[in-house]
């Protein structure tokens, strides 16, 4: 009889012991289709545009008024790039985002999305984390300049959304960037 007690005490220590390291050994899920979506107000505008693979998207924004319309395109037209395999800022970047902050700092209604953006080298995992660390870089950097955090959103699309879906270097180069909308 101790030996069938002692074989069904390992048999459920065992049991356990395999429930235990399946659930904590879960993966960590990346979800990538959230968006950062701007606080809706009252006056507002959809505007609906053709995105790669097939994909909508809407942004809400409020009126821009007409006086500001180009400076907007302007603001959101000038991306910045990255070396391969690198998040941080090349003085070209620098200089842009010197541009972008003067913007900010005297339109002070709008709040900004940066979205990291790699080429198609690399696991779709390690590119959502470099887009991520690429937005964030331009984000510390308005930070520095004066820009409230507050006002900065950053979202990672790592491979998903490329400029360029060629493979070669100047696709990649260009795939390698920081996109910014302007939200109210």
């Amino acid at each position: 009889m101790g030996k069938k007690v002692m074989t069904g005490l390992i048999a459920m220590v065992f049991v356990c012991s395999v429930l235990f390291f399946v659930t904590s050994c879960a993966k960590k899920q990346v979800n990538i289709s959230e968006a950062v979506k701007p606080p809706v107000e009252e006056e507002v505008v959809v505007v609906v545009k053709e995105a790669p693979k097939e994909e909508t998207v809407v942004e809400i924004i409020k009126e821009v008024p007409p006086e500001l319309v180009r400076q907007v395109e302007t603001f959101e037209a000038s991306n910045i790039y990255f070396d391969f395999d690198k998040s941080n800022l090349k003085p070209e970047a620098q200089e842009t985002l010197k541009k972008k902050a003067e913007f900010l700092r005297n339109n002070p209604s709008f709040a900004l999305l940066i979205a990291g953006n790699c080429d198609n080298r690399g696991t779709e995992e390690y590119n959502l984390a470099l887009g991520e660390r690429r937005a964030d870089s331009a984000k510390q950097y308005l930070i520095a300049l004066g820009i409230s955090g507050d006002r900065i959103k950053t979202i990672s699309y790592g491979e998903l959304r490329p400029a360029d879906s060629a493979n070669n270097e100047v696709a990649w180069a260009l795939n390698r960037r920081d996109t910014f909308k302007l939200f109210q």
